[in-house]
Parts: structure tokens; sequence; C-alpha cells
């Protein structure tokens, strides 16, 4: 009897610790929401509105992925491929709403410590996506062409 194949709970670790991290970080410098000129309440309404769109994405992809989805890096058993609604936009909509409700966070504190944070999410994310795109590929056939049409994690930049 052979040990069924790793599914990535190191990657799962990490992404827990991460985002645990990014949210019991200091706001240094911050301020406090709401405060100070018409620009910064523009910066507000922007942020609030960057987090709102990741959470409505979070949930319109895992929804969209339905049995298929898992935390882990390998795809579920019983998977298939999903191509359709969020993942027409990127091919790892959860990551980028992540990355995306993180930045209007780092937005709404004008938080130093929050920024490099969603730059260590996105850094992070993107070598998660690159270890399962090669599990998704040896699984699915049509992957290769599905990856050739639709970026990574920001719509038609990457």
């Amino acid at each position: 009897m052979s040990a069924a194949p790793p599914r990535g709970g190191a990657w799962v670790l990490v992404q827990g610790a991460l985002l645990i991290g990014f949210l019991i970080l200091p706001a240094y410098p911050g301020r406090a929401p709401g405060a100070g000129s018409g620009a910064t309440h523009a910066l507000t309404i922007g942020a609030v509105v960057l987090w709102a769109a990741g959470i409505g994405l979070f949930v319109s992809a895992a929804r969209g992925l339905g049995r298929s989805l898992t935390p882990f890096p390998a795809p579920a058993e019983r998977g298939r491929l999903v191509r359709t609604g969020a993942y027409r936009l990127v091919r790892h909509p959860i990551y980028s709403a992540l990355i995306l409700g993180a930045a209007g966070v780092a937005i709404y504190w004008a938080s130093l410590p929050h920024a490099a944070g969603v730059l260590l999410l996105f850094a992070f994310f993107d070598l998660k996506a690159r270890r399962e795109e090669a599990l998704l590929r040896a699984r699915y056939p049509e992957y290769d062409d599905y990856r050739r049409r639709v970026r990574r994690l920001i719509p038609w930049l990457y």
C-alpha cells in the first residue's frame, strides 16, 4: 500500500501564519480612520471599496469552486477544473481576493507594515499558485490552454 501524495499542508500553515500576522500588524505610522482632508476621505472610501471587493471576489470564487474548494495546492480528489465566473478573470481569484482585501486594509490604516505585508502576501500567493499550477497541469490536460488565456492573479496584467 503506497502513501498518499502530499497535499501541501506546509503551504496552508504558512498561509495561515501570514494572514494572522497581517491582521495583528501594528498600524504604524498609521492614522485614525476618517481623520484628515478630503483626499484622506477619498482614500478611506477607496480602501473600503477594495476591502469589500476582496470579500465579494472571495465569496464568488469559493462558491464557484464548490466541491473543488481546498486550501491545499493539490487539487481536490474529486474536483473539476473551473474556468467560469471569477475564474474567467484570473486563475487564482481567491488569492487575488485576499491580496485585494489586504491592500484595502493597508490603505485604510495608511500603514507601512501593512503595505509590506501586502507585498509579502502577493509574493507568497504567487509562489503557491505556481506550485498549484504544476499539480493542475498534471491533473487536467486542458489546463495549459486555460493558463495561456487567463492571467494568474491580476486580470489582463499578471
